[in-house]
């Protein structure tokens, strides 16, 4: 799973120079505990060109009770047939700048977080999808490298990529399915993290004290 991600100026100044407008979306500001239900940029697709736009993290759909809960990610497996999401993985296709993303290992009845880059240190482009200002993440099995940490991880997709995944005529199924998963490298950070209330650089720090 994707449950948060960090996302700071430097890739937020990428995200801009790939689309032809930006509506309202503060580039000087770093996210460093991007979590469900908050507000975030997102790199969507119009028949004008790409555009950069904040949304909320987490899909919520129109026939959903009050009590339901935002589904933040989305399995690849199985996308195309799950009524929330069947038709905006045709459609509605998103993009989602990230600096890094976190992912919990369960280590002697603990859950422990680390914290994901591209060993190449480039900036990650996360495949989503998008539906009235929200948008999910969509996941894949993890790679033997990283199924250590956790069984799942984010789809991502290289910066020269994204127009082939915006084309609505590519299947986009088949499409992500196809991409190799860059390498990552992680180190453990701490438990801070799990409190999304929390948003300052030393999140994403290696953790000094294993016993924090």
């Amino acid at each position: 799973m994707c449950g948060r991600y960090s996302v700071q100026k430097k890739t937020l100044l990428v995200a801009n120079n790939l689309v032809k407008k930006n509506i309202n979306v503060d580039l000087e500001q770093d996210n460093f505990n991007c979590s469900p239900g908050g507000k975030y940029p997102v790199i969507k697709s119009a028949t004008n060109g790409k555009y950069l736009e904040m949304s909320v993290f987490g899909i919520k759909p129109s026939w959903a009770k009050p009590d339901f809960r935002r589904l933040h990610n989305a399995r690849l497996e199985g996308i195309e047939t799950k009524v929330s999401f069947k038709k905006l993985i045709v459609n509605s296709r998103a993009i989602i700048p990230s600096s890094g993303f976190f992912e919990w290992a369960k280590e002697n009845e603990k859950k422990v977080p680390y914290y994901f880059t591209r060993t190449d240190d480039q900036d990650i482009f996360l495949a989503g999808i998008h539906d009235n200002g929200q948008f999910t993440i969509i996941t894949r099995e993890a790679t033997s490298e990283n199924s250590g940490i956790h069984n799942r991880q984010p789809v991502i997709i290289k910066k020269t990529q994204i127009n082939n995944y915006f084309n609505l005529n590519n299947n986009a199924v088949e499409f992500l399915n196809n991409i190799k998963p860059p390498e990552l490298k992680f180190h453990e950070i701490s438990k801070d993290i799990n409190n999304p209330a929390n948003n300052d650089p030393s999140l994403i720090n290696p953790i000094t004290n294993p016993n924090e």
